[in-house]
Formats: structure tokens, C-alpha cells, sequence
């Protein structure tokens, strides 16, 4: 039989890229056995012998020992060209790999670790991108049980040579194990959760100046554990014994607030098959004729049971990582706000409901206008704003959400929430993203008491920044949405046309 990488359909074409360095290991299989030529290589043998021996490795588990030795005779630049072949395939072939293959893959990953191959953090990132959110199937669960086993395992020589990579480690597990903690007590799902602690846990407690680098992300991760006895503990300390941490000037949480979270981040809870996907949708797709690809999205990456929470990641992806450029940005092609009202309408559980609107209004609640960026917060105020008056309903949840959050979110530092929030809208009105927030004021769709209490908001923000507001109107277009943005159920339970003068 054939030797082959991944499992593909009847009807399927190969994958150029398996195509490749098959073709590669056929064409040079005289010289992966030894005693091994070890010639001056020129740039393309170089690369193809790189190729043969990845996928020896990969499809030929009983010689991997042979194949590794040999690479290591060959090798002439730190082994950066092998490393970045290992990520190519991981990126872009994992979903359909052998099992035998994934398990092969993560042993070669510890072997380039071993040597400190060029490259080895952007390997390590591509496999903690695979790990999917809500995929509680036994693959994806051996997956993050063999990544945080790898991070445990070879703690000192990544806190020694790449020390953020542990940071990249610490958001993923973090975010996982509060889904982990949904999932029904079984021996795989327990174990895997005490290691997730174990890592979470020691890089909190040991270097917990190396997790500030993460900004004020970590403490949204960290406020769904707060079930959890150990993250229970790390939070009495943060609110109350800061020192406690060992971290010179780290007085109050409010420091991390104010610490905006790096993009990067970000794109560890999506896979690069949806993020490419994504990508498409919002640059590409016109206003108007978006449904089938929704519909496809949706089937592709939201037909598993469990999988809803991954929106809570694709929405904070879309806010903070997915800003497009003043040409793509225009008025027929479907926008960042329009997709989050679409992932907004899809969620069923409350509680990812709820993550959801955060994730969408967080950097509201801290927001400074010299470290933050506008394009963060844009998507929820077009979104409040473009469901007027057709889905009304959003428009009041995302209002009243807001004005509950700065309530209510940190209430021994309500101030610092709601100067941030006012922050946020006066930004948006200093910069055109909208021309005045008086049509969330006056609309009569809005219950008068969430009006009252957003009109005090507005009134902060004017004292802070001694700003008029001007008419109730706004640069994007306020033409209500195209029937299939949303649910027709949702629209269809309001009137069609409001007075919102």
C-alpha cells in the first residue's frame, strides 16, 4: 500500500501539498537508508531531502529513529526550513491527518524542541491553533492533553529560550478549561483538566510578570474559573493581596484593565482554516448575498454539539485582530458589525450569550484612547446603532448588557469601568464612526430607563472630554439590514418603521 499522510474522500483530489513531499520521498528513498551520502548540498536538494525526511518521519513510524539521525547529519540552517515545512502541514493538512501521522508529528515537534530548532515556537503556536474550542471528541481532547504534557514537560528550556510561547500556552489552556469544566466527568477529561490547572497555576504563580505581557484578556479568561479552588485563590489575591504575586509596582487589578491584549493572541482560538474562511467573509462577500456562506460557516465549524462557545473566540477575533483596510471598507461589502449580529442570533446557552457580549464590549470598559484602537470598539456601536429599528431587539440587549456591565462588572472600581466606556463613545464620535449617540437617547423603541441611564454615560463623557454632540445621524449607512442578516423571527416581532427622532 501507498504510503499517505492524511485520509481523503473518493471523490477528493490529493492535496498539493501531501503531492509534494511524497513526490520528494519517492525521488530520494535510494538515499534515506544508511550509510547516508553526505554531500554539498545544493538549495533545491536541500529542500527535497528536507521533504523526504518529513514525510518518512510522518508516514514511517518504525524508521522515524533512522530518519531524525539523518536530518541531524544534513542539516545547514538550524533546521528553519524543516521546522517551517512542519508548520505548513500542520496548518494546513491537520484536520485531515492520519492519526498515526498526528501522532508522529508530535514527536518530531519534541525532537525540534530537543535540538532548539529555528522556529520551534511557531510550531508550537500552530498546534495550540488546532486545538478547537467546543470539540470535546477524543482527537481534540489527545491534542491539548499531549500540548499541555509538552509545556509541562519542557518548562524550564521555554521559560529559558522563548519565554513567551508559555504566555501563548497559558491563554489557550485558560480558555479551554473553563469548557473543560462543562464536559461530563470521564477519566480522559479529568486528567487533562489537573494538568490544564497544574500549568495555569504554576505560571500565575511563578511568573506572573511574564502573564501581564497577556494584558486585560487574562482576566476575562480568568474570571470564568473563579469556580475553580485554585483560580479562587489567585483571585482573593489579585483583588486583595496583589503583592502576593512578587511583581515590583503591581499594585491593583486596574493595572492589567489598562493594558490592551497583543492581536496575536487572538488568533490562537481559531483554527487557520477558519480564520482564512473568516477572512474571506469579510473581504470579499457583498452586503446582501452573505447567507449561503453563513450557512456554509455555520455546518463547517458549528454542527457539533458543544461547539457554540467558539463564537465568544471568533467575535473577540473579529473585533481585535480582523481590521480592514479603507478600501475594503466599503459600503457593499459585508461588515465586521453585520457578521457579529449574525453570530450574536446564533447562540442558544445563556452563558455563551453573555461571554459573547463581553468578548464584543471589553476593551469598552478600560478603553484609552492613546493605547487602544478604534477599530476594537467600532463593530458593537454600528451594531446597536445599524438594528434600528427592524432588530430593535439587539439594540436593547447590547444597551442594556452595556449599561449592566458598568454597573456591575468591577464595583470597587466602577469609576475606572465607566470613564472607560465614555471613553469608548467619545472616541467613536471624535473619529466619524458615528456623528452623534442621540438616537440611542431618544429612541422610543429603547426603554426610557435604559435611555436615562445611557444619557448619564453621555453626560460623563461630555464632562471628561468637554464635547457637544451633534444631530442624531451617522456616517455608515443606517439603512436597515437586509432581511437575511438575522433571524426573520427577530424582525418580525417588531414594527417596521419607529420613530426614533
Amino acid at each position: 500500500m501507498a504510503l499517505k499522510l492524511t485520509e481523503r474522500g473518493i471523490h477528493e483530489a490529493e492535496n498539493p501539498i501531501e503531492v509534494s513531499f511524497r513526490e520528494a520521498f519517492e525521488l530520494l528513498k535510494p538515499q534515506l537508508n544508511p550509510p547516508f551520502t553526505l554531500k554539498v548540498l545544493t538549495q533545491e536538494e536541500y529542500s527535497n531531502l528536507n521533504k523526504a525526511i518529513i514525510f518518512g518521519i510522518l508516514s514511517q513510524p518504525n524508521l522515524a529513529e533512522v530518519h531524525i539521525k539523518h536530518l541531524h547529519a544534513i542539516i545547514i540552517d538550524g533546521y528553519d526550513f524543516f521546522t517551517c515545512m512542519l508548520v505548513k502541514i500542520v496548518d494546513e493538512l491537520y484536520a485531515k491527518l492520519l492519526d498515526s501521522v498526528k501522532i508522529q508529528l508530535i514527536w518530531v515537534t519534541k525532537e525540534m524542541l530537543n535540538v532548539l530548532a529555528i522556529g520551534f515556537d511557531k510550531l508550537l503556536v500552530a498546534l495550540l491553533r488546532q486545538i478547537v474550542g467546543g470539540d470535546f471528541s477524543e482527537g481534540n481532547l489527545w491534542l491539548c492533553l499531549e500540548m499541555v504534557a509538552l509545556f509541562l514537560a519542557n518548562w524550564d528550556c521555554l521559560l529559558e529560550e522563548e519565554p513567551l510561547i508559555l504566555n501563548k500556552g497559558l491563554y489557550v489552556f485558560l480558555r479551554l478549561l473553563a469548557d473543560h469544566y462543562r464536559v461530563p466527568s470521564n477519566p480522559m477529561v479529568d486528567g487533562l483538566k489537573r494538568m490544564e490547572v497544574v500549568y495555569c497555576v504554576r505560571l500565575l504563580r511563578e511568573q506572573f510578570l511574564l502573564c501581564l505581557k497577556i494584558g486585560r484578556d487574562l482576566i476575562r479568561l480568568l474570571q470564568d474559573l473563579v469556580h475553580i479552588p485554585e483560580f479562587k485563590a489567585i483571585w482573593k489575591d489579585l483583588l486583595l493581596n496583589p503583592r502576593q504575586f512578587g511583581v515590583d509596582g503591581f499594585r491593583d487589578i486596574s493595572q492589567i484593565y489598562h493594558t490592551k491584549t497583543p492581536s496575536s493572541y487572538f488568533l490562537l482560538r481559531v483554527t487557520p482554516e477558519m480564520e482564512t474562511k473568516l477572512r474571506f467573509l469579510l473581504t470579499h462577500v457583498k452586503l446582501g448575498s452573505q447567507k449561503r456562506y453563513q450557512v456554509w460557516f455555520a455546518k463547517k465549524f458549528l454542527g457539533v454539539p458543544g461547539s457554540e462557545v467558539i463564537l465568544i473566540d471568533i467575535v473577540r477575533f473579529i473585533c481585535c485582530s480582523v481590521h480592514p483596510s479603507s478600501e475594503i471598507m466599503q459600503p457593499d461589502i459585508l461588515p465586521r458589525w453585520a457578521v457579529i449580529g449574525w453570530l450574536l442570533t446564533s447562540c442558544r446557552k445563556s452563558y455563551v450569550e453573555a461571554n459573547l457580549k463581553l468578548a464584543l464590549f471589553y476593551d469598552w470598559l478600560f478603553y484609552d484612547e492613546i493605547t487602544d484602537n478604534v477599530m476594537n470598539i467600532e463593530p458593537a456601536i454600528l451594531l446597536m446603532l445599524n438594528s434600528i429599528p427592524n432588530y430593535i431587539e439587539v439594540t436593547r440587549t447590547l444597551l442594556e448588557f452595556l449599561l449592566i456591565v458598568v454597573d456591575n462588572y468591577d464595583i470597587e472600581r466602577k469609576e475606572v469601568v465607566s470613564k472607560g466606556v465614555s471613553t469608548a463613545l467619545s472616541t467613536l464620535v471624535k473619529r466619524g464612526i458615528v456623528s452623534s449617540l442621540d438616537v440611542l437617547t431618544h429612541c422610543d423603541m429603547i426603554s426610557p430607563v435604559h435611555r436615562e441611564m445611557f444619557g448619564k454615560l453621555v453626560l460623563v463623557m461630555q464632562g471628561i472630554h468637554s464635547k457637544k454632540l451633534g444631530s442624531a445621524s451617522i456616517i455608515h449607512d443606517m439603512s436597515p439590514p437586509p432581511s437575511h442578516l438575522l433571524p426573520s423571527s427577530l424582525g418580525s416581532q417588531h414594527p417596521n418603521r419607529v420613530n426614533c427622532n
